[in-house]
C-alpha cells in the first residue's frame, strides 16, 4: 500500500493537538481545528449533540462499519472558590492528582473570553515561612492558583471577570526531543488523536478506499467517562478506541511499541478482535504488548457500557507516567499508526 508513516510530521500533529487547551466540558476550540483539519481535506463529518465530531469514510460494504476513536479532552480543573485572598480554590476534572500539578502553570478561562495566567501552588509554599509546608497533604484545601494579576481580595478578582466555574487549563510544556522522544501533558490521547487524523490525511490523499465504511471519532468527554458512549451509527459491528497504553510496575508495555489491550476495568475487551489485532502485528512485523489496565477505561468500553451491540478494542502507544508529565517516543506512535492501519483494511472477524 502506498502510505509511508512518518514519524516526525504525526509528533507535528500531536505538537499541534496538545499545545491547543481541552479540559473535559471546554472542547470547543480543539473541535474546531479538528473540523477545519477535516474540512481542508474533504473528508465529510458531522458533529454529536455532545459536540463531538465524527468524520466518516465510505468504504466497499456499508452493511457492515467500524469505528475508531480518540479523545481530544484532557484533565483540567475548574474554579471552585475565588478565596478572599484573591487566590483561587479548583475543583480537578478527570482523574488528576494534586501532587502532578503542584508548581504547574495554567490557564484561567473567563466566560466573556478572556483568559488570565496563573500557577498552581501550596498554600504553605514559601519555605521561609511555612517550617512543615513539605509534609502537609496535597489536596483540594491546601492548593490554590496565584494569577498573574495584581489582586489581593476576592472583589480584585471578580472584577477581572474571573467567576466559579470558569475553566482552568494545564500548561502541556510539550517537547519533541532528537532522538523521538515527545514530552508534554496531555498525550493522553492527543496522541491517538494525531494518529487518526494521520491516517485519515494519508488514505484521502493516496485516494485509498477502505473495506467497510468507516467512522473516525474525536470525542470530548472520554475523561469523565462518556465521551464514546453516544453518536454510534447502529451499522457498527467493530468499535476501536486508539488511546494510550499505561506503563508501570507489572506492566508488559514500553515506550517504543504499540499496547494492546486485553482487559481494563470494564473487564475484558473482545477476544477474537483482539486476536486479529495480535495477528496482524505478527504478520507486519509490528512491535506489541498485549497488556491489562487495572485502573482504566476507554471510549470503546464507555459505548458496550450504554447498550451498544458491537464488539470493542483498543490499542494506544506506550506512555509513561499516565495523567502527570507523560512521555512515549516516536517509534510507539509508528507502531499505532501501522497497526491501527492494516487493521481498517482487514476483513471483519
Amino acid at each position: 500500500m502506498p502510505v509511508t508513516f512518518s514519524g516526525n510530521e504525526i509528533l507535528q500533529l500531536i505538537h499541534e493537538l496538545v499545545s491547543i487547551p481541552s479540559p473535559s466540558g471546554f472542547t470547543d476550540r480543539i473541535m474546531d481545528h479538528i473540523a477545519g483539519k477535516l474540512d481542508s481535506l474533504g473528508i465529510a463529518y458531522q458533529r454529536s449533540r455532545k459536540r463531538g465530531v465524527i468524520a466518516t469514510l465510505p468504504g466497499k460494504d456499508s452493511s457492515q462499519q467500524r469505528m475508531l476513536s480518540a479523545h481530544v479532552d484532557t484533565l483540567g480543573a475548574m474554579v471552585k472558590e475565588i478565596k478572599s485572598s484573591g487566590r483561587l480554590r479548583l475543583a480537578l476534572i478527570g482523574g488528576s492528582q494534586w501532587a502532578h500539578v503542584e508548581g504547574e502553570y495554567c490557564q484561567v478561562f473567563t466566560a466573556s473570553g478572556t483568559t488570565y495566567t496563573g500557577t498552581i501552588l501550596m498554600h504553605q509554599t514559601a519555605v521561609h515561612v511555612y517550617r512543615d509546608g513539605g509534609k502537609l497533604e496535597r489536596n483540594q484545601d491546601n492548593m490554590e492558583v496565584r494569577l498573574d494579576a495584581k489582586v489581593s481580595s476576592a472583589e480584585d478578582v471578580k472584577l477581572l471577570g474571573i467567576q466559579v466555574g470558569d475553566f482552568v487549563a494545564f500548561d502541556p510544556r510539550p517537547e519533541i526531543l532528537p532522538n523521538g522522544f515527545i514530552k508534554s501533558r496531555h498525550l493522553d490521547d492527543k496522541a491517538g488523536s494525531g494518529i487518526l487524523l494521520y491516517l485519515l490525511q494519508e488514505i484521502k490523499e493516496n485516494g485509498l478506499q477502505l473495506p467497510y465504511t468507516t467512522h473516525f471519532y474525536f470525542s470530548n468527554y472520554e475523561e469523565i467517562g462518556h465521551g464514546g458512549s453516544a453518536g454510534v451509527p447502529p451499522e457498527v459491528v467493530e468499535y476501536l478506541a486508539v488511546d494510550m497504553g499505561a506503563l508501570g510496575d507489572g506492566q508488559c508495555g514500553d515506550e517504543y511499541s504499540v499496547s494492546i489491550c486485553a482487559m481494563d476495568s470494564s473487564g475484558p475487551y473482545d477476544f477474537r478482535l483482539r486476536q486479529h489485532l495480535v495477528e496482524l502485528a505478527e504478520e507486519k512485523q509490528i512491535a506489541y504488548k498485549v497488556d491489562i489496565f487495572p485502573y482504566y477505561a476507554s471510549d470503546a468500553s464507555a459505548a458496550l457500557r450504554a447498550g451498544h451491540d458491537l464488539v470493542h478494542g483498543l490499542i494506544g502507544p506506550g506512555i509513561d507516567a499516565s495523567h502527570a508529565f507523560e512521555r512515549t517516543h516516536v517509534d510507539a506512535v509508528i507502531n499505532t499508526a501501522k497497526l491501527a492501519y492494516y487493521y481498517l483494511f482487514s476483513p471483519m472477524r
